[in-house]
């Protein structure tokens, strides 16, 4: 039989019509990211729900039974859900198939019913539902589906009429929503949720929906998109996953409500996804560590997002990942995006100095028995940025930790190659921390400069070489705790109040490069260090980062200052990531230099 006359839905029918319109909300995202000014105009709702969408059709197992089907989506939708549309679709999602039970097939009445009751599943996760969004239409449609009663409809019949009206109450968005009439749009959630019923009407019609077809007509109201930067009251769009038993979801709900806007709990009570807009995430995750275990954490800087997809100062967009040691004030100046590595206490996940500030950080390092690892970005999480800056610029460069220190260089590599249509170049530092600032900071300059891709591209290509970092290493404890020095080579250190000296060679690896018995004697062999390189190569720019070592890094500076005449660019706290294997104490110098410090006739051994 055609799906245009389907009468019984099965899990297969059902996923089948579900991918279709998934494919049809991905086909509309670039213009879905153009429309977003609600909640705050961050330009990534399209960007959102495709990933939603992508999430849900790569991890959905697909059985004959439509209540193994919906649960399964349901179960992949939260854990892929992105932003606050995604949340709640996601939660809708899970209404459904709570609904749906454990029938292997549903008519049209019953699919009806579903869909209705399940509305009531994603208004209860919003801690302050807003009509006028993607709740609207939603409850709108499906209050469609139960007003449709005549027996002899089709499926396809059923979907086509309650698309009416699930597109005239997106149309009427503007009206019940202020902020959408002022810059003359339709509300980016609901115009997504109008897509996805299209392409499930589409599927049903016995037709498939390609990428290239247009799914929505363009609602014309004004002819340009005005909205307001002072929308964006809390900086952070937060979400993570909560697990545990018996979880308290609504003193959750309470506990991010305190902290924010836009609050959001789907799942149930054994795991839960939480949204938030929030200025202050690691104070929100140190609270929420309390009701279970938190893990695949998530942060949008809606601020940024904002200056990019409205704001936009270059046409090359520049992307780093946390290694890269750059104050926030520069990163904010030069837009640049940073992608941060993963910490993992235990079970426990946080995102490198995001969610887990710098006295966190230490504080668990001394505390918890579990040691943390890093782990680097997933490749979803480099496509989905490409894509939303391939839609706002001409070209992407991005600059990571030495691939034999991270894997992010692998992944990033990979998310650029799937971007066939945009200019993404993707280098490999070989570097860390305070090196990988300088260049990045290089790269920064040149494109404010107007310097084209290919020149900024090569240029730092070429100053890996002319680059380096010392770092004075205050104690073995942390490398003992971390496996990258033996117990025993870790007593032997503290007794002889061993002070190593690590560095990173020409690849790219870490290496042991010089050692001391005091700080002191550490930072005269450094100072000697940069000495012989500025005799040598001429040191043209230095930086300081320190692991809660304020006193020891103006130390330094007062030293390099009168050795090499000049103020560093900037003195921070080392990344937590970094702080790993540095610990607490640890001071490092890099410096960027005219020559190339490795080539033979430079040794400053």
């Amino acid at each position: 039989m055609s799906s245009k006359f389907l009468n019984l839905l099965d899990g297969t029918m059902f996923f089948n019509a579900f991918s279709s319109g998934a494919t049809a909300v991905i086909r509309e995202q670039n213009d879905l990211n153009r429309i977003n000014v609600f909640p705050v105009p961050d330009g990534d709702t399209g960007t959102n729900l495709a990933s939603t969408m992508r999430s849900i059709l790569e991890l959905t197992d697909v059985s004959h039974s439509i209540g193994k089907t919906t649960r399964s989506i349901a179960d992949a939708a939260l854990m892929g859900a992105r932003g606050n549309s995604g949340a709640i679709f996601a939660q809708y999602m899970h209404g459904l198939s709570t609904i749906i039970g454990d029938r292997d097939s549903i008519d049209r009445k019953t699919f009806a019913k579903a869909a209705h009751e399940a509305i009531s599943y994603a208004y209860d996760a919003m801690v302050t539902p807003v009509e006028g969004t993607m709740l609207t239409v939603m409850k709108d449609w499906a209050e469609a589906l139960i007003a449709i009663e005549d027996s002899e409809r089709s499926f396809f019949e059923m979907v086509e009429r309650s698309n009416e009206v699930a597109l005239k109450s997106l149309e009427e968005t503007p009206e019940k929503l202020a902020v959408l009439k002022k810059a003359g749009v339709v509300d980016a959630g609901a115009k997504g949720f109008v897509a996805f019923i299209e392409g499930i009407k589409t599927f049903l019609s016995g037709r498939g929906v390609n990428l290239e077809d247009e799914i929505i007509p363009d609602i014309e109201l004004k002819k340009h998109v005005h909205i307001d930067e002072g929308n964006i009251k809390n900086r952070y769009c937060t979400e993570a996953i909560i697990e545990g038993s018996r979880l308290d979801v609504n003193g959750i709900k309470s506990i991010i409500s305190q902290f924010g806007d836009s609050a959001l709990v789907a799942g149930t009570d054994t795991k839960a996804r939480i949204h938030v807009h929030t200025n202050e995430p690691a104070e929100l995750f140190f609270k929420l560590k309390d009701f279970g275990t938190v893990t695949q954490q998530k942060v949008d800087d809606m601020e940024m997002q904002y200056r990019v997809s409205q704001k936009r100062k270059y046409p090359i967009a520049l992307v780093v990942d946390s290694v890269c040691d750059l104050p926030k004030e520069v990163i904010d100046y030069y837009q640049i995006q940073m992608v941060p590595l993963y910490l993992n206490f235990g079970k426990s996940q946080y995102l490198d100095k995001i969610t887990l500030k710098a006295d966190q950080f230490y504080t668990l390092l001394d505390t918890t028995e579990d040691y943390p690892v890093s782990a680097q970005p997933g490749l979803n999480t480099f496509q989905n940025l490409y894509h939303f800056l391939g839609t706002h610029y001409d070209s992407i460069i991005a600059i990571h930790v030495s691939d034999k220190l991270s894997g992010t260089w692998n992944a990033s590599t990979k998310a650029a190659e799937r971007m066939k249509d945009k200019k993404i170049s993707v280098i490999n530092s070989r570097h860390v921390s305070g090196s990988i600032g300088l260049l990045a900071l290089t790269a920064a300059r040149m494109i404010e400069e107007g310097r084209s891709h290919d020149e900024i591209a090569e240029t730092i290509e070429s100053l890996s070489k002319n680059t380096r970092i010392f770092v004075s290493v205050n104690t073995l404890k942390y490398m003992v705790k971390g496996g990258r020095v033996s117990p025993v080579l870790g007593l032997v250190g503290k007794a002889m109040n061993l002070k190593p000296i690590v560095s990173v060679d020409k690849e790219g690896n870490s290496k042991l490069y010089g050692k001391a018995f005091s700080k002191l004697g550490n930072m005269k062999k450094i100072l000697g260090f940069v000495e012989e390189l500025n005799r040598k190569c001429s040191v043209v720019s230095y930086n300081i980062t320190h692991a809660h070592a304020h006193r020891t890094a103006k130390a330094y500076e007062e030293s390099l200052m009168k050795l090499l005449g000049k103020k560093p660019e900037y003195i921070m706290e080392v990344s937590p990531v970094v702080g790993i294997s540095a610990g607490v104490g640890a001071v490092s110098v890099s410096v960027l230099c005219e020559r190339d410090t490795w080539s033979p006739d430079v040794n400053i051994k």
